[in-house]
């Protein structure tokens, strides 16, 4: 059976707790559909508004006389994780009982290990959390060690890190889930970031972690079959939005990388789903990677549509096997003389 990993956009979920709870049904279906063709299936999703929208809140309620303690970012993580988790997982189950399909589905709040030594630690580039005037933030900050900047006219926001996956600390347990034929949900928001303080012990930091990373992440250690990232788009394209747009089917490493260097990627959107696959299938010889819309998941699967991302190392050795076979049969017809024979 093969597995996937399944990265969801933040158009499957929605911005708002009743329009994702109507969006998540539509998600389930995609997902079920998989799984009903004979996918092992692993999901994986973002969580940008929902853990915003819960930070904003608490924010809000801390400084704003309501006398609420103020809530850590990684606290405010795993609530977002946990709240996903369960609408999915219910949309999840009631699709699969509406078709009488009887396959379990599981929700796992993630922690992911990152480098406390990281850059990302030191160049602080998230925006995270409600808008302060600067009189505000300079006080927040004064008093909690936080660090604000102008965000565009429209007042001052925390930031805070984006480091690199390093571990992801429960794939022992979505592993085993994932090998019962369990439909697992895992990885929210690219996980709950923590930094290991030695020997094991755990702790969670004040980070953002870019989910396609950690789904790849998730995939590599999963020995996934394929990374499947739906987004918004059918597939991926270059010189987007301009008059020479243009779709693509396929796309080697080299290509890709290609494109990246030429900018055609935006930084905030489908560049580090780009890098997400290219760090995916660079891992193996035979991974692939494909890239499209929810809607359209399954025809992308079949070859129909979608950006399939492949180590093109792979397909010249094929290359390479069949010239070899076709020489080695040229000559082996060559001596047993039936070459000659049909010339004649």
């Amino acid at each position: 059976m093969k597995r996937l990993v399944i990265a969801l956009g933040g158009n499957a979920l929605g911005s708002n707790p009743q329009e994702q709870l109507e969006l998540v049904k539509h998600t389930a279906k995609t997902i079920v559909n998989l799984s009903n063709e004979g996918y092992n299936i692993v999901v994986t999703h973002g969580n940008g508004p929902q853990v915003g929208m819960i930070n904003l809140a608490m924010d809000f309620a801390a400084n704003k006389g309501a006398n609420t303690p103020s809530m850590p970012f990684a606290e405010c993580g795993s609530m977002s994780q946990g709240y996903i988790g369960y609408h999915l997982q219910q949309s999840i189950e009631n699709e699969l009982k509406s078709r009488k399909v009887d396959k379990n589905v599981a929700t796992v709040i993630t922690q992911v290990i990152v480098d406390k030594n990281d850059e990302a630690f030191k160049y602080l580039t998230k925006p995270v959390g409600m808008f302060y005037t600067k009189e505000e933030s300079e006080k927040i900050a004064k008093e909690k060690g936080f660090t604000f900047v102008e965000d565009a006219g429209r007042g001052y926001r925390r930031v805070v890190a984006s480091p690199q996956p390093v571990k992801i600390v429960e794939l022992d347990t979505v592993k085993q889930l994932a090998d019962s034929g369990t439909i697992v949900i895992t990885v929210g928001g690219g996980g709950i970031p923590v930094i290991d303080r030695g020997e094991g012990i755990l702790q969670g930091v004040d980070a953002v972690i870019d989910k396609d990373k950690s789904s790849a992440k998730l995939a590599k250690d999963l020995e996934a079959d394929m990374l499947v990232i739906l987004t918004a788009a059918e597939k991926v394209y270059i010189n987007f939005n301009k008059d020479n747009q243009q779709g693509l089917d396929f796309m080697n490493l080299k290509d890709a990388s290609k494109y990246i260097n030429e900018g055609h990627f935006a930084k905030g959107s489908m560049l580090p789903k780009i890098e997400a696959c290219i760090d995916f299938v660079n891992s193996s010889t035979n991974k692939k990677a494909l890239i499209t819309s929810l809607e359209k998941a399954k025809d992308a699967l079949e070859g129909k549509t979608g950006t399939l991302i492949y180590n093109d190392w792979f397909v010249k050795r094929i290359l390479n096997i069949m010239i070899i076979w076709i020489i080695f049969r040229i000559l082996f017809m060559y001596k047993q003389g039936y070459i000659f024979n049909h010339l004649k």
